[in-house]
């Protein structure tokens, strides 16, 4: 049994919203494990409830924190409705605007930079179907993305299905 890696270290610095009846957003900062390699994230906000958008937005601005980066609109059983990259806050906006009864929490990571399209890519491919309104990335059948939507150089391993006829018995997975 291999030991486990330490954690990283939650520090709570504020509360910065409360419904005062179920949910509370509060700031904080995790402080790094031993010999842990820098993080690509600088920001990470997880599922937070959409009152607290704005209060959050304000936040951030007065914090001097960057509010560019990747994000997520999730529906109110969790699940990630859309994904995308840029000026987090302007973009949520309009997606709430479009659809205020089917968004009730928002994700956002702000992320080195350059790193924002990977990690876009990343969840739009790894939630797929689940992305109602992210109509022009999404995949929904089984068939992969194109590999060149992520930067090089990037080692990567790539799956072909064969041409022609299948032979009698095979299982034809691919």
């Amino acid at each position: 049994m291999s030991p486990k890696k330490p954690l990283a270290r939650k520090l709570i610095l504020e509360r910065v919203w409360t419904d005062r009846d179920r949910w509370t957003v509060e700031h904080g900062q995790l402080a790094p494990a031993p010999k842990h390699p820098p993080s690509v994230f600088k920001v990470i906000a997880e599922k937070l409830p959409w009152a607290s958008f704005s209060e959050v937005n304000r936040h951030l601005k007065r914090q001097g924190l960057p509010r560019t980066g990747v994000y997520v609109a999730h529906d109110a059983l969790g699940y990630p409705r859309y994904v995308g990259r840029g000026r987090i806050f302007q973009r949520l906006k309009s997606h709430k605007k479009a659809r205020p009864d089917e968004l009730a929490y928002f994700s956002f990571y702000v992320v080195d930079k350059g790193h924002e399209r990977d990690i876009e890519t990343l969840l739009i491919r790894t939630a797929g179907p689940l992305l109602d309104f992210n109509d022009r990335k999404k995949r929904v059948a089984i068939e992969v993305g194109r590999l060149r939507d992520y930067p090089g150089p990037t080692l990567f391993y790539e799956r072909h299905r064969k041409k022609g006829k299948r032979g009698v018995g095979s299982k034809g997975a691919s």
